[in-house]
């Protein structure tokens, strides 16, 4: 059995939903996740803030406003009208639920409720949708099976577990629909899975049947060799192996989030990144297989600070670099990139939430000196040590960009490059040229 996710955009309309309806009913047992139509979370997250505010004027216009898209919606996806009252019906139910917290104190826990409508909307009313025309499906609820534990990380026994009782009571269905993103935290409480949505939810419900792919199915005709924002000509990368493709997800490409298909990768279960507008194309296929000696992609991480401590206390002092990564620690902020002499250590961050408190505490142990603004491009593909030339063919390339840092030698499938976010577009270009024309 495959498991196809569908974003948010590739079920953001009546047409787009008819489109994904086509492409799943092909007579194959599968398990389809949905994310919420495109700008329905951005529109729940105003709504939630509105209540937030103790504002319910607010929120119960934004909420009448979101309702009048829906109603639209029901309009032209389906064309008997029993089908069309049973999903007004659904509407209206899940729109009276949100006007409900107008009554009510607001918390986290009513936002994350409120959040969730998002999935539960779409993937009943497409539920419905396959109903009408006849296809044999049903719905898998989230709710009942996907779950985090107290570290808010997937409880990936409780999920094998009750996915595979929900699946064995309806043995005889051909498509299963269910919600990407959200679950129930340890409590029982409505919850998500924040880091990588709806495609996390594909990963785990692969990983919880030992699936026989990941299909995700996106705008984008899978991950390309460069940001095509940036750069002319760029092509998708036909193949990818896991870690190269986590590099990649971290450092800016943004089709995939970087620890969702960690999941997949653990199980050995391909993961195949394709386009709902171009379904005929190949797409980017990442498994454990890897093209030896060959750079693969390249792409950047925009918003980083650069954060240099100099020290001359630093020479042979046992327990520097710890304490150090203590306070970054203490802050709660992550560090990108690292590179360490006698005298000092560099570090970059994407989280300055904290810059002011963390640059007081490191100014205990040197001189420190902040750049703001910064890039980090990242080059990626099969590069170990031993393979001899690539590391120059990279490095020249970059010949006429001032480099703030490089890192090499963490993993053997990244170069990673800290430079000004005003040098980006010429770094990416001139990366371009030498490595992949």
């Amino acid at each position: 059995m495959k498991v196809l996710k569908f974003g948010g955009t590739s079920v953001g309309s009546a047409s787009r939903m008819k489109d994904v309806a086509k492409l799943i009913c092909d007579g194959d047992q599968k398990i389809v996740v949905l994310s919420a139509m495109s700008g329905t979370t951005n529109s729940l997250v105003e709504i939630s803030d509105y209540f937030y505010k103790s504002n319910s004027a607010g929120a119960l216009e934004r909420i009448n406003v979101l309702q009048q898209k829906y109603i639209a919606l029901v309009e032209e996806l389906y064309t008997t009208e029993i089908s069309k009252k049973e999903a007004y019906e659904i509407v209206k139910s899940h729109f009276d639920f949100l006007r409900s917290f107008s009554k009510s104190v607001f918390t986290l826990f009513e936002e994350k409720a409120i959040l969730a409508e998002g999935e539960l909307l779409s993937t009943t009313l497409f539920q419905l949708y396959l109903k009408e025309i006849g296809e044999n499906s049903t719905l898998l609820p989230a709710l009942d099976y996907m779950r985090i534990d107290k570290n808010a990380e997937p409880d990936t026994a409780f999920i094998a577990e009750n996915l595979a009782k929900q699946i064995a009571n309806q043995p005889d269905k051909i498509l299963y629909v269910t919600q990407g993103y959200i679950c129930r935290n340890f409590y029982g409480e409505i919850d998500n899975l924040q880091r990588g949505g709806s495609d996390y939810t594909a990963s785990l419900v692969g990983a919880a049947i030992h699936a026989e792919e990941i299909q995700i199915w996106t705008d984008i005709d899978g991950m390309h060799n460069n940001d095509p924002r940036f750069v002319e000509g760029t092509k998708p990368v036909p193949m990818l192996n896991f870690d190269e493709a986590a590099e990649l997800a971290y450092f800016g490409a943004k089709i995939l989030h970087p620890t969702c298909i960690l999941p997949a990768k653990l199980n050995n279960i391909p993961v195949r990144l394709l386009n709902t507008m171009e379904p005929q194309a190949f797409g980017t296929l990442i498994s454990n297989q890897s093209k030896k000696e060959k750079i693969e992609a390249v792409a950047a991480k925009d918003g980083i600070t650069a954060i240099k401590i100099k020290s001359g206390r630093m020479l042979l002092a046992h327990g520097f670099l710890r304490k150090v990564f203590e306070i970054f620690e203490s802050y709660q902020t992550a560090i990108d990139m690292i590179t360490t002499s006698e005298v000092g250590v560099s570090v970059s961050i994407d989280n300055t939430k904290n810059l002011d408190e963390i640059v007081n505490e490191l100014k205990k142990f040197g001189t420190v000196s902040v750049d703001k603004d910064m890039v980090i491009i990242c080059v990626v593909g099969d590069m170990p040590s031993e393979n001899i030339g690539f590391q120059a063919r990279v490095v020249n390339a970059m010949v006429e960009i001032p480099i703030r840092m490089i890192s090499y030698g963490g993993s053997n499938f990244n170069i990673s490059f800290l430079i000004k976010a005003e040098d980006k577009k010429r770094a990416l270009n001139a990366l371009s040229k030498s490595l992949f024309n």
